[in-house]
This record gives C-alpha cells, structure tokens and sequence, in this order.
C-alpha cells in the first residue's frame, strides 16, 4: 500500500545531500517541507535560496521545487521527491512587511511566527510568559493570507497559538509537534490549542524527533500510532499528518546555532534539560527517510482504515496545500 500514497513530511531539516534525496525516494516520499532558514535574515535566505537551486539542478533526476499541490501530484507522477521551502522563523522578513510577498515570490510557501523566543510577530514557547500576537504580528498574518503563504506555529506558545488561530483569515499549521497529553514539553501543544486548531480547519503534523515523545528515543512505534489514534479522536482524522523534524546529519553546530541564534552567548538547552545539549539517539522504528513505510504499517496495525492511513501520510497535507498556497 505505501507505495501507492502521496506521502508528505511535513517538516524536514536535514543535511542536503544526493544520499539523503535518494534515502527519501526509497522511503516512498512525495514531497517534504524543507527548512531552509532559521535565523537568517534576508541576505543569507537569499543564499540558502540559491544554494537550493544548485542541488535542484545537480539532482533534477531525484528532486523538484514545489510551488503549488499541483506540482506535489507531478512529482508523484514521475518519481521524483519534492521540496517546498519554510522558514522557522520570522527573521527572513526582518521588520519589512513588504518582504513577505518577496519572499513567497522566491517560493516560501510556509513561515513560523516564531523559534522559541519573543518575536517581533508573536511570542516563542520557551518564554516565561506569552504576551500573544504582536501588533506587527496581526498584520503579518493578514498579510501572508493575502499571498498565499502559510502560517506555522510549531515553535509558539500558547496564547499566541491561539491568537494566530483566532486572527488568521485561513487555517494555519503546527507542523511537527506532539500533543502534552502525550508527552509534556514546551514544545508539544495543549488539547485546548489542538482542539482549536482542528476546528478552524488548520492540521497538525506529528513529530518523530525524540524528545518531542514518551521515553524520548525508545518511545515504541505502538505508542506513536496510539498518540495518532487519541489525537483523531479530538481533532478528527482529517486534521492530522506528520512533520518528523528529522535533522539528518546535522553537526552539532547547527544545533546550536537553530538554539542560540546569536542572541546568547551560552548553550540554551531548551528544555532546561542538559541530557537535551545533543542529538537524541534515533528511534529504532525511524532512522531516516527509508523507515516511512514503518509508519504505515503502524497505522494499519493501530486500526486505521485505508482511507484514514492515506490521509494521515500524505492526503490532508495535500489537500491542506490545495486551499492555502493560492493567493487570495
């Protein structure tokens, strides 16, 4: 059956390279949300623009860019993995308005409101208190409904989850995150933020990186799809997908800098857990892009039915896409 779905990661930020694009082919993947900037500002995501434009056309056999839910359905077609590009952060745009229409004009199709920190859009999940959506905030939001760009708040606290939920003229995403109930961490999201999420027709991908789950690396592929199963129940089947926050690869470094940016000059472990200064070890049942099809079986075994296993792997993402990214 995972071969015939449309599959789609819902957030990705791995180390780009040929053997990664050929690891997400064999894992029957359709298209993936990739990172292309956290912190940078317009110059350098100008440069992580490029940079991607040289890996489409040194691996145009394997990849192609994504632009619209038209083009996830052709890469499907002809084999070939696609890319659509996110910030996870507000940075790209600075303080200019005007560069949000940029920036979805060079192919942003999805931005974050904020990292974990107080943005000049909205406030970050790891602040001691969340004054919500900023003033700029509301119009940034109005602004990216107007282009077509979509709104992520994977990263944001509460109030201002809710606020975006409540300001946005469309549906928003929480890409890769969990729900609390499942594992309690600033980064996963309250029933009452998912509840509302659902109700306003936006969708929420599940997070494989591991201290977003119970018993971090050894949570059990059961113990995934259980979470999936709970979730459905509140938010409806139609509202979920994944966003495996899968960092392949990666240096240290780049972990550091996705935490500390350069506002800090020490080590922000997130979490105030110092075992979080690191990688996680990988989960046995997901180590890289080859083990998706792990995920429909668990799907499968959990009770889903084959319709609610493709929507969940790839369908709503699409259809997410087909009423989001055209401009209003």
């Amino acid at each position: 059956m995972h071969d015939q779905l449309i599959v789609i990661d819902g957030l990705q930020y791995s180390n780009w390279n040929r053997a990664i694009f050929k690891q997400l082919k064999d894992g029957g993947v359709t298209m993936v949300h990739a990172t292309i900037v956290y912190h940078e500002q317009i110059r350098e995501t100008l440069l992580r623009i490029s940079e991607w434009n040289r890996l489409f056309e040194q691996n145009s056999d394997l990849i192609m860019p994504v632009k619209s839910a038209a083009d996830i359905r052709t890469a499907k077609q002809l084999g070939k993995v696609g890319i659509m590009f996110g910030a996870q952060n507000c940075s790209p745009i600075e303080d200019d308005i005007g560069m949000i229409e940029v920036m979805r004009e060079l192919n942003l199709m999805i931005m974050q409101l904020t990292y974990n920190n107080q943005s000049l859009l909205a406030c970050g999940c790891y602040e001691a208190e969340d004054s919500g959506v900023t003033r700029f905030g509301k119009q940034a939001i109005l602004e990216m409904n107007r282009v077509g760009m979509i709104i992520d708040m994977s990263h944001s606290g509460e109030r201002s989850t809710l606020d975006a939920i409540e300001i946005s003229q469309r549906p928003i995403v929480i890409s890769h995150a969990n729900p609390n109930s499942f594992h309690n961490a600033k980064r996963n999201k309250s029933d009452e933020v998912l509840k509302a999420l659902g109700e306003s027709g936006g969708l929420l991908g599940f997070s494989l990186y591991p201290f977003h789950l119970k018993n971090g690396p050894d949570c059990t592929l059961t113990e995934f799809c259980d979470m999936v199963a709970k979730t459905a129940d509140l938010m409806g089947v139609e509202r979920l997908g994944i966003g495996t926050d899968l960092c392949q690869n990666q240096p240290l470094s780049i972990l550091e800098w996705m935490r500390n940016g350069r506002w800090s000059k020490q080590m922000d472990y997130g979490e105030g857990n110092k075992d979080n200064a690191d990688w996680p070890r990988p989960l046995e049942w997901f180590k890289d892009s080859r083990d998706f099809p792990n995920l429909t079986k668990g799907l499968q075994a959990r009770g889903f039915s084959d319709k609610e296993v493709a929507q969940i792997m790839g369908q709503n993402w699409l259809d997410f896409f087909e009423h989001s990214l055209q401009p209003s």
